[in-house]
């Protein structure tokens, strides 16, 4: 063997080296953690800030690194077919491709990309300095084709700069958390507040608010110590006060405002006006928000809103608490009324309040039924089936049984609902 082989076999070694040191920089650098590398360069690494710049420049990167790895493994695949042909004649091309292929396939290709894919944001860490002065040496070119490549995808109406992602922010860390939660790193509660906390921007005041036909309301013409009893008798600090009709709402009675007002008149009812006690209501439109009546929320430093349609006309009531719940599930106190409206039996089926919010089931019990259509259960019923059920129709859908137990006029008040899967096993 003369010394040119030898040196044509250290840099066939050379080029593979540098082929799996290629692959592996951009698989690291396309996984690496955006949030984990802002997190340690907050903390002075300045390994993650040179990261942070590279990914920012994905196509200059990726083109970069694309460029240096077909050099080498042309380079290495050339001297190869170069060396066999010498030994076996015109044989050594066929020699020289399948050792070639199986050879980087798997020391340039597997092996460099799956160490990366293990712990991607090490692996980033470890290449950033080297990968920033080759970019910085072949960057140059990698634009130019980037030029090229765009010009040729728009002959055929594929435009990389209008080229955005199908989903929103929002939606990309929602399906984050949901992974997560899948493999067993996030846990339910955690994912189902994350995803309340997303939710507030879609959700509006109508989907979680308190409906005017279940709202604790006080006539302001009633006696005064009958107010006070009403008033004392629910749950609630803040009641909204009505004249003349249930609708007409001119005033947010506040409990301590009340009874600060009975210890000034010495417990005298005959003495004191409601109107003066309570403050101005507050009216807020039912296409608010959530994320925008909390913001207002904190502005205003209230508590309560009456919430209006576009005529004006009351359609219900919305808390802070109303949305916080929407983050943090159902907050309790000892004043509460324990009404959960769904009841798990042991043969697996639910009995459900018609007005139960299909989030709340959701929520609660992992489910996945639709909610654009219809904010309560009832109305789910009523929007798919298309007409106001009898008692003991039931129908199926969204792979779940429903049945009507108990009707109020034109009101579904009670259902069961039973998951096919659990019938099926029921029944075998």
């Amino acid at each position: 063997m003369t010394l040119a082989f030898w040196i044509m076999c250290g840099a066939i070694l050379v080029c593979i080296i540098l082929s799996a040191f290629f692959s592996g920089s951009e698989t690291a650098l396309t996984a690496a953690s955006r949030a984990r590398m802002l997190t340690l360069e907050q903390q002075g690494e300045k390994r993650a800030s040179l990261v942070q710049n590279l990914i920012e420049r994905r196509d200059r990167l990726i083109g970069a690194l694309l460029i240096g790895n077909n050099l080498v493994n042309i380079l290495a695949s050339s001297l190869a077919t170069s060396i066999l042909l010498s030994l076996f004649g015109d044989a050594g091309v066929v020699y020289a491709t399948i050792v070639m292929t199986i050879v980087l396939v798997i020391f340039s290709e597997v092996l460099p990309k799956s160490w990366a894919i293990s712990t991607p944001d090490r692996f980033a860490l470890t290449v950033a300095k080297p990968v920033a002065v080759i970019v910085w040496l072949i960057g140059p070119l990698s634009s130019v084709i980037n030029w090229v490549v765009r010009i040729i995808l728009r002959m055929f109406g594929v435009n990389l700069e209008a080229g955005r992602s199908m989903f929103s922010p929002h939606e990309e860390l929602r399906g984050a958390v949901e992974v997560l939660h899948r493999e067993g790193s996030v846990v339910k509660a955690d994912r189902d507040q994350l995803g309340g906390l997303l939710d507030l921007h879609e959700l509006e005041v109508s989907d979680v608010m308190v409906h005017r036909t279940v709202m604790s309301t006080v006539n302001v013409d009633d006696p005064a110590d009958k107010i006070v009893k009403e008033i004392l008798n629910s749950p609630h600090t803040r009641i909204p006060v009505w004249k003349n009709d249930n609708d007409n709402i001119i005033g947010i009675l506040h409990t301590k405002d009340l009874i600060r007002a009975l210890y000034d008149t010495n417990y005298d009812f005959s003495r004191i006006d409601i109107m003066e006690v309570a403050n101005k209501p507050w009216f807020v439109p039912d296409t608010t928000t959530l994320q925008d009546q909390l913001n207002a929320f904190l502005r205003h430093k209230a508590h309560i809103a009456i919430v209006v349609d576009e005529y004006g006309d009351v359609q219900g009531l919305v808390t802070l608490e109303d949305i916080l719940e929407e983050i943090v599930g159902d907050i309790a106190d000892e004043h509460d009324i324990d009404i959960q409206g769904l009841h798990v039996q042991p043969d697996g089926s639910v009995i459900v309040d018609g007005s139960l919010p299909v989030r709340d089931i959701n929520r609660a019990l992992d489910w996945n039924l639709p909610d654009e259509e219809a904010t309560t259960i009832a109305g789910l019923v009523i929007h798919e089936t298309q007409s106001i059920p009898e008692v003991k129709q039931a129908f199926t859908f969204h792979g779940k049984r429903f049945s009507v137990l108990k009707r109020e006029k034109n009101r579904i008040t009670r259902l069961r609902i039973v998951s096919l899967d659990d019938e099926y096993r029921l029944q075998h």
